[in-house]
């Protein structure tokens, strides 16, 4: 019997909590999109501070790290730290995969000036289509600005951000969703399996000139993991492994039990609370991505802001009902700061919040070198074999609860 039966990981998509040491390699120094949210707005987070992510990053209020000295906060209901990415990158592809043990030793290729004249020339022989776009953009600005033309010509839309990935943007009255998806398989073939580029993203829209909006029927398509994951893990021990959100898009499915899509965080919440109703024991790994999506790569302060709150309040409900063998992990996968001006990912610390009826409350685990330490802590839970990256903090967490682990 493991120290926790499950483990329900939710991943807030970029909730970063300040530049790595490395950042300004990637243009992201002095980036804290956490810390510089609640400097521009009020934040409202009673769960989350309970938990100790006050002792992580300003959060207001005089709660946080520069303010420890001067305030006393209380003690948290958690085990608390934050780590450091150590592969290259700062995408959700590279960030979700350290988190389940796979660090990379090369970053993903990046087209800052757009994919390859003769890339795109293939692409187009191969879908029987001309394109437009293949720029690096904002998703909504570049469908802002081509939408027009895309709806005059049915060419669909290409572009790429300072993440590895080629995104096709179609209106779903011009291009319906199953075509669009079959160009992105092509797509897939060509730049990914052909390249090495981490993802290809289809992304639907639906409206008219001026007020374009896109659909929940993304999809992402991603290679699959560069070595064996704690999903793969688990599920070759028969351990049950549930993936909500484009988690299993991320994991090319593999390594999966059951996948369970969402239409948005809202739609997200609600299904890990199924998840959890439904899956007694093994892993519930959840992804919510609207922080990025809709409020990160928008600069959306406010509209972040309100999303951060919206969440606290669904987990301060969730909390009471943790069962007496779960762990709830409450982390990120990159950061993606909307005070600056990039709307692109940005390369920082991630907050780990730990919490159970069997974890240490109080116990600050500190910095993690690697991401891969929460795969390597959770292998150790479930008594499989080793990862080959990370290291456990199975036993700090639990050392003053009176399990006992070896």
């Amino acid at each position: 019997m493991p120290p926790f039966t499950r483990a329900i990981v939710i991943v807030l998509d970029s909730v970063g909590i300040g530049a790595l040491p490395d950042a300004a390699a990637y243009g992201d120094e002095g980036s804290n999109t956490l810390g510089h949210i609640a400097r521009h707005t009020t934040l409202r987070l009673p769960a989350l501070r309970a938990l100790g992510l006050g002792r992580l990053v300003p959060l207001g209020d005089g709660e946080g790290p520069a303010e420890a000295g001067r305030h006393v906060l209380p003690m948290p209901r958690a085990a608390y730290g934050r780590m450091a990415e150590a592969s290259p990158g700062k995408d959700s592809v590279t960030g979700h995969w350290e988190l389940m043990g796979v660090v990379l030793d090369r970053p993903f290729p990046t087209f800052p000036a757009g994919f390859p004249a003769a890339v795109i020339a293939e692409f187009e022989r191969r879908i029987g289509r001309r394109t437009i776009g293949n720029e690096v953009a904002s998703g909504t600005e570049i469908v802002a600005r081509l939408g027009a033309e895309h709806l005059r010509t049915g060419t669909p839309i290409v572009y790429t951000s300072a993440d590895s990935v080629f995104q096709i943007a179609a209106h779903e009255d011009v291009i319906p969703v199953p075509e669009l998806y079959r160009i992105c398989e092509i797509a897939f073939d060509l730049v990914c399996r052909g390249m090495g580029v981490g993802r290809v993203i289809a992304r639907p829209f639906i409206g008219t000139p001026g007020a374009f909006t896109r659909t929940p029927n993304r999809h992402d398509y991603a290679l699959e993991p560069a070595g064996t994951t704690l999903l793969d893990r688990l599920t070759a021990e028969a351990i049950p492994v549930v993936a909500v959100g484009k988690v299993t898009d991320l994991f090319a499915g593999r390594g999966i039990g059951r996948g369970v899509a969402t239409t948005s965080d809202a739609d997200g919440l609600g299904k890990i609370a199924a998840a959890v109703a439904d899956t007694p024991a093994g892993l519930i790994f959840a992804n919510l991505v609207d922080f990025d999506t809709v409020y990160g790569h928008r600069n959306d302060v406010a509209g972040y802001a309100a999303n951060l709150e919206r969440f606290d309040t669904w987990l301060a409900a969730a909390l009471p009902a943790i069962a007496a063998n779960d762990l709830l992990v409450v982390t990120a996968d990159h950061g993606n700061d909307p005070t600056t001006p990039s709307t692109d990912h940005s390369r920082e610390y991630v907050p780990i919040l730990l919490a159970g009826p069997r974890v240490r409350a109080g116990v600050d685990i500190g910095t993690r070198r690697t991401f891969a330490d929460l795969g390597q802590t959770l292998a150790d839970n479930f008594g499989v074999a080793p990862l080959a990256h990370g290291s456990s903090f199975l036993g700090a967490i639990l050392e003053a609860s009176g399990v006992e682990h070896s």
